[in-house]
C-alpha cells in the first residue's frame, strides 16, 4: 500500500518507492506496477499525476482528483511557482553550499537554463578504501531546484563532481561498483522530501513534507550520519 502523505478535496501526495515508475511508458512495459495504478485502486478513484520524478528517486509524488486540477497544477510547476526541496546523498566533502548554474540540453539538441541550489548537512568518512584513498567520503546534502529539467539534479551535481550514489547513469561507477558488492545496495540516493506552494483551488499556503524511504534511512545509518 502506498504511503499517503497528504489529501484534500483536490490533491492528494504520496512518498513514492524507489523504484516505482509513475505511469506506463514506452521503455518500461515489463513493469506491472506503477504509482498511478496503485494509487488509483487504493482510493478507488482516478487520479492524475501533476508531474514526475524519476523511477529511482524516492519521494513527493502529488496527483490531482480532477484535470482542472491537474492543469492548474503543472502551469505552477512550469512557472516554478512552487518550492522544492531534495536530500541526496553524494560521494566525496561537497561544499557547505552553492549554487548551480548551467544549462542542460534536451534530446533535440536545444539548451534549457537550469538553476540548482544545494547546501551540505552533514558529512561522514568511513574506513573503506576505495582506489588510492584509505577511506570513503560522503556528504548527505539538501537540494533546491529553481527549475525543472530533466535529471536537473543528478545532472548538476554530477557537473560539480558531487555525483548522487546509485545514479548509474550520471554517477560514478566505482562507488556504485562499491555499494552493491560490499552492502547489497543499488537504490539510487535521491529523495523528494517537501513540497510548498499556494493551493490552486482555495489559494491556502501549502507544504507537504515526506520522510525517506527505509533505505535511505539505513545507509545513512550504516554511513554514521544522524539524520
Amino acid at each position: 500500500m502506498l504511503e499517503i502523505v497528504y489529501q484534500d478535496d483536490y490533491l492528494v501526495a504520496i512518498n513514492k518507492p524507489h523504484g516505482l515508475l509513475v505511469h506506463r511508458s514506452s521503455i518500461a512495459n515489463d513493469t506491472s506496477e506503477f504509482a498511478l495504478q496503485l494509487l488509483r485502486d487504493q482510493l478507488g478513484k482516478k487520479v492524475y499525476p501533476v508531474h514526475r520524478i524519476d523511477r529511482k528517486t524516492g519521494g513527493l509524488l502529488l496527483f490531482a482528483f480532477d484535470k482542472d486540477t491537474e492543469i492548474a497544477m503543472q502551469k505552477l510547476f512550469a512557472q516554478n511557482q512552487i518550492s522544492k526541496t531534495y536530500l541526496a546523498l553524494v560521494r566525496g566533502y561537497a561544499p557547505d553550499e552553492g549554487e548551480i548554474d548551467y544549462p542542460l540540453r534536451k534530446e533535440n539538441g536545444t539548451l534549457q537554463d537550469a538553476f540548482t541550489a544545494y547546501k551540505a548537512l552533514q558529512r561522514t568518512e568511513v574506513e573503506v578504501p576505495l582506489g588510492k584513498h584509505p577511506t570513503s567520503r560522503y556528504t548527505l546534502i539538501e537540494v533546491k531546484p529553481r527549475t525543472g529539467r530533466m535529471h536537473q539534479i543528478r545532472k548538476h551535481m554530477a557537473h560539480i563532481f558531487y555525483p548522487i550514489i546509485g545514479d548509474r547513469t550520471h554517477g560514478c561507477n566505482k562507488q556504485n561498483k562499491l555499494f552493491k558488492e560490499r552492502w547489497g545496495i543499488e537504490t539510487m540516493f535521491l529523495h523528494a522530501s517537501s513540497l510548498a506552494f499556494s493551493h490552486p483551488v482555495t489559494g491556502q499556503p501549502v507544504q507537504i513534507t515526506a520522510a525517506v524511504r527505509a533505505e535511505f534511512e539505513e545507509v545513512l545509518k550504516l554511513l554514521g550520519i544522524n539524520f
